[in-house]
């Protein structure tokens, strides 16, 4: 037990050193979740996605980083409840919360951290003063954990024979349908994307029919463009990143929506047909055979009907509170049925990065050699670490699905990257 305790220790003394390292600069994705790993699941029911814990069934409470940057994010989701009316309800399963009481639990919670109050203390302080909500996750009580980042690619404001792949906008002839204004049964549903066509709506173009109309500019004449076809397939999977300009200029692309049509994850596709093994599936792994397989891109890729437009932005990074994201701090959710900008708990796995510069060499060295040599995330350690759910994802779906936030540089890429990893979710609200 003492072993594992200074196991633990360690680990979090070298994250919360990363932690320092991965805020210098980082950005928004809000289409959080790689979502590479699996399709789209569908939504469940708002009351059974928690489920509120008896004391006696509280996880035990300790933080791997010893709250480095908590008080951070802590702090962007008080900023995003005093904006809103105090009197809006937040739903934690079946009960309610006013955003006046969340705005209490946040403080609370804050100042009693800014003490840096011992394990034993935390776990009594909680048990005292707060409810504790479980998610009620799949079967095996599991929450599969997935990774994202702000990556940097190459591209420019114009196009010529370099950069030849637009980034678009979302296009004038889009329209959205809150079907919610004409019924209350439809409340908790998505909007409708889609476009007219002969006094009927029908759904938007898809990513082929976008990817091959040689006039789509003309309804969507693009912010930026970038010299990598792959690169702006993974900018939409991270949802908004950076561009650095042959002038060394750094560009923030946003996300600013999405044709409305069907995710479905390009990853699963290729584990089907046996083109990369599902133990070797990460980001790298499907980088590297898109590369390898240039005559097979449109199949891959179009498999996906989802299509992502953007917007240049400032600031940041934006999660989808509106607030900035902090790296491993910051958690995607489904925003439909888990309480926007609260305070959460998890328990999961992330490679140690107490040796930075020697880890991304070995790992990079790893992810040339071929996918069939990508670490196992479950030899990874286990961490547990208090976060704010701040995000969402549309390849974020249902109680059992929860995305991370880890950065901007090599460690984030690969965390984010290879992240596929099973763990729990709790959430904590004041008495």
């Amino acid at each position: 037990m003492k072993r594992e305790r200074c196991k633990k220790k360690n680990i979090g003394r070298s994250l919360g050193r990363r932690l320092g390292v991965i805020m210098a600069g980082t950005a928004l994705l809000w289409l959080a979740g790689c979502g590479i790993f699996e399709d789209k699941p569908p939504g469940e029911i708002k009351e059974h996605a928690l489920k509120i814990l008896a004391k006696k069934e509280f996880p035990h409470f300790m933080d791997s980083m010893d709250f480095s940057g908590f008080h951070q994010a802590l702090a962007q989701s008080l900023a995003y409840y005093r904006r809103v009316p105090g009197s809006r309800m937040v739903a934690f399963g079946p009960d309610q919360y006013t955003a006046t009481h969340m705005i209490r639990s946040i403080e609370t919670l804050q100042a009693f951290v800014d003490t840096g109050p011992s394990v034993k203390d935390l776990n009594r302080f909680i048990q005292e003063r707060f409810h504790v909500y479980e998610s009620t996750a799949n079967e095996n009580g599991q929450v599969l954990f997935t990774g994202y980042f702000e990556p940097t690619y190459s591209g420019s404001l114009f196009s010529d024979e370099r950069f030849q792949y637009p980034l678009y906008p979302v296009p004038s002839d889009l329209v959205e349908i809150d079907l919610a204004l004409f019924s209350d049964r439809y409340k908790d549903h998505d909007r409708l994307k889609g476009r007219v066509d002969k006094n009927r709506v029908v759904p938007y173009f898809s990513r082929q029919a976008i990817n091959t109309m040689p006039d789509f500019y003309l309804r969507a004449p693009p912010v930026a463009w970038l010299e990598n076809r792959v690169d702006r397939f993974f900018l939409e999977i991270q949802g908004s990143g950076r561009i650095q300009t042959p002038e060394n200029e750094i560009i923030r692309i946003q996300y600013a929506g999405v044709n409305g049509n069907r995710y479905r994850s390009i990853g699963r596709y290729l584990i089907d047909n046996q083109e990369i093994a599902k133990e070797n599936m990460s980001m790298q792994a499907i980088r590297q055979w898109l590369e390898n397989n240039p005559h097979r891109m449109d199949e891959v890729l179009h498999h996906n009907e989802s299509f992502v437009f953007f917007k240049i932005g400032t600031g940041g990074p934006l999660g989808n509170i509106g607030v900035t994201l902090t790296p491993l701090r910051s958690m995607a959710t489904d925003y439909r049925i888990f309480p926007k900008g609260a305070p959460g708990f998890i328990e999961t796995r992330l490679p140690d990065p107490s040796n930075p510069p020697g880890l991304v060499q070995t790992l990079a060295k790893k992810v040339q050699s071929g996918p069939d040599s990508a670490v196992d995330p479950e030899q990874w350690p286990r961490v547990s670490l208090f976060v704010m759910n701040q995000d969402t994802g549309g390849a974020i779906r249902g109680p059992a699905r929860a995305d991370l936030f880890c950065g901007s540089d090599d460690y984030a890429r690969f965390a984010a990257g290879h992240m596929n990893v099973r763990g729990k979710i709790y959430f904590l609200v004041i008495r």
